[in-house]
């Protein structure tokens, strides 16, 4: 296959294309966004009940009718549904110019969080200041829309493109558990795929488009230390019998440095690519300090690194552990003086990009629960998802993006590696070690995915559609040359 050494920015009319993606946004996508920001279709990891509650459902049934009523007539539409898995949304759109092209997106969302502002929530639609709030529109309910809408640009021209697949899951939040089965249920329609566009990452900014180079793997668990049957009296207790917390912060100790944050596990670090370091050292210059500025850190409170290129490498190259759920103790409220049976913590450690992650969790497990003090019980429930390192571009990809980052944002693209886990991209990346990927998304500063004010930057959104739209046009160039 040949490649354009420099491919110039093709057809694509950019202010006709820009009119009708506006417009559509502005008429239709917004709007329906809005209707789905009220679903409160949580992953089945956080709603055990979501096959009766129906609201996973719901959300695909709102996208299903958009889909209908925008998708151009020789598309083939289907939601797909296998027992008594979650089900995806399935686009076929024929195509002139030789490849395959898959978009991808999700359509499940985080819990609710605590912690937005009185006038926002997470099932509250709120556009403000050119943002859309609520969960779920960043990460990652506009994808589907975005990704019809790029299509329908190149349609609208007579611009030629090559088949496109739109796959919309409803279990990402989960790790993606029943993508696996649909992949391989679905991969006689889905083909041979030489170029995945994945809409549901990060952005250094609002100023240009955003490549994720690599995202982080994770281990979860839920690590519970239990030491007596039942709860006791503080003051005869203490001193005799060992704290459960106090056990439990000893066996972390055992994985994570205290003072530093350093995870201790060698099976949990890897060697960070050359290549890497140096796009690290090229986003810290654009994005400044905006980079830690984006955290809502209270007055006083420092990031853990004040060196700009090391902090990108920590969030995406370096093993990290926070502990973001406790059980066993009570709120503050109702704490009497009780010695308390056990400490439940369930640990989230992100793992760089080449990690082995079931043998990180492993390795996680043999720390947490040999030779605890005490005679405590120990137990560990959990597992690992690998990350995702991506391929090298090939040249015609790299001035793809930026051609398409300078049309729609008058700016170069920009390539960093993102600190969180899309379980799929690994899985792609297996079955078709030969595509390339373009990993981008609306994700940027304080749009705050999975907490509180979680926000669709809508200019972002729009623009990046244009990107979209751009890529599939140079890629089916670059297929008829």
């Amino acid at each position: 296959m040949k490649t354009p050494e420099s491919p110039a920015p093709g057809p694509l009319d950019t202010a006709r294309a820009r009119r009708l993606i506006d417009t559509l946004w502005d008429d239709s996508i917004i709007p329906t966004l809005v209707d789905y920001i009220r679903i409160p279709a949580k992953s089945p990891a956080f709603d055990k009940d979501w096959a009766s509650h129906g609201y996973i459902a719901d959300a695909v049934g709102l996208a299903h009718r958009w889909v209908k009523d925008h998708a151009p007539s020789d598309a083939t539409i289907e939601v797909v549904k296998l027992g008594d898995r979650t089900p995806v949304l399935l686009l076929e759109i024929p195509g002139e110019a030789p490849g395959n092209v898959l978009l991808y997106g999700h359509l499940d969302k985080q819990p609710e969080m605590t912690g937005w502002a009185d006038h926002l929530g997470p099932w509250k639609p709120v556009i403000e200041d050119g943002k859309l709030y609520g969960r779920g529109g960043a990460d990652d309910g506009y994808a589907v829309f975005a990704s019809l809408a790029a299509i329908n640009a190149l349609r609208d021209q007579g611009v030629p493109h090559a088949r496109c697949v739109i796959l919309i899951e409803t279990c990402e939040e989960s790790g993606s558990t029943d993508l696996p089965a649909y992949v391989d249920h679905l991969a006689p329609r889905i083909g041979p795929v030489d170029l995945v566009v994945c809409l549901d990452s990060g952005a250094g900014n609002y100023e240009q488009m955003w490549c994720t180079t690599s995202l982080r793997g994770l281990v979860m668990g839920q690590l519970r230390v239990d030491i007596l049957r039942e709860g006791v009296h503080s003051g005869d207790a203490s001193g005799v019998v060992a704290s459960s917390f106090r056990i439990a912060r000893q066996l972390l100790d055992r994985v994570e440095d205290p003072a530093t944050g350093t995870i201790r596990l060698p099976a949990f670090h890897a060697t960070i690519p050359e290549s890497r370091i140096t796009q690290a050292r090229a986003a810290a210059e654009v994005l400044g300090d905006m980079l830690v500025g984006r955290f809502p850190f209270v007055d006083g409170a420092e990031p853990m690194t004040h060196d700009l290129a090391e902090a990108i490498l920590n969030r995406s190259w370096r093993p990290a552990l926070s502990v973001t759920g406790v059980g066993g103790v009570p709120p503050l409220a109702d704490a009497g003086n009780v010695q308390r049976p056990y400490t439940a913590l369930k640990l989230s450690l992100r793992t760089p990009p080449t990690v082995d992650a079931n043998k990180a969790y492993a390795a996680m497990r043999e720390a947490l629960t040999t030779d605890v003090p005490y005679g405590a019980r120990v137990t560990l429930k959990g597992g690992g998802a690998d990350g995702w390192h991506a391929p090298l571009l090939d040249p015609w990809l790299a001035d793809a993006l930026d051609v398409s980052s300078r049309a729609w944002f008058d700016r170069p693209a920009m390539h960093m590696g993102e600190g969180g886990t899309i379980p799929f991209m690994g899985m792609l990346g297996a079955r078709f070690p030969e595509a390339q990927f373009v990993i981008t998304g609306v994700l940027g500063p304080n749009s705050n995915a999975h907490g509180p004010n979680e926000f669709l930057h809508l200019d972002m959104g729009r623009k990046l559609t244009g990107c979209v739209a751009q890529l599939i046009a140079i890629h089916a160039q670059k297929g008829a040359a």
